[in-house]
C-alpha cells in the first residue's frame, strides 16, 4: 500500500477507531481527559529524556567522542513529544515506546541491523587487481 494513504487516511481512522471502543468502555469525558493525561505525562518525561541525552551528549563530546547514540535519541525523543501531542491511543503508545531507553535501543538495532553487516561472500565487493612493476620490463 502506499505510505501516503497509511498515514493520512489509515492512521487517523485507526485512533478513532480506539477512541470509541475506550469511550465506549469509560465514557466520554473519561477518555477525553486520558487524551490530555497522556500528553501532559509524555511531554513532561520527553522534556527529561531529552536533558539526559543532551547531558550524555555532551559528556562524549567532552571525550572527543562522536555523540552519534544520542543525536539519534534526540530525533527519537523529538518524534516521541510529537506523537505524544497528536490526541489519540495508538500515537501515544509509539511515543511511549520511544521515550523508554530500552526500547529505543531494540528499535535502533532493528533499524540498523543491515547496516553493519558485512557480507564476505559477496564476490561483487571484491576487486582483483594485479601490481606491475615497470622496473621489470626494462
Amino acid at each position: 500500500m502506499n505510505s501516503f494513504f497509511l498515514l493520512f487516511i489509515g492512521l487517523p481512522t485507526l485512533e478513532i477507531f480506539i477512541m470509541l471502543k475506550v469511550g465506549g468502555k469509560f465514557g466520554a469525558l473519561n477518555t477525553v481527559v486520558l487524551i490530555f493525561l497522556t500528553a501532559v505525562i509524555g511531554i513532561y518525561f520527553a522534556k527529561l529524556q531529552g536533558i539526559q541525552t543532551l547531558r550524555s551528549g555532551m559528556i562524549n563530546v567532552y571525550k572527543k567522542k562522536l555523540p552519534i547514540y544520542e543525536i539519534l535519541s534526540g530525533a527519537s525523543i523529538a518524534i516521541a513529544a510529537l506523537l505524544l501531542i497528536i490526541p489519540g491511543f495508538f500515537t501515544d503508545l509509539i511515543g511511549f515506546l520511544l521515550l523508554i531507553p530500552f526500547t529505543r535501543k531494540i528499535i535502533f538495532s532493528i533499524a540498523f541491523k543491515n547496516r553493519h553487516k558485512t557480507n564476505v561472500n559477496n564476490k561483487e565487493d571484491i576487486i582483483d587487481v594485479e601490481i606491475v612493476d615497470k622496473k621489470d620490463e626494462l
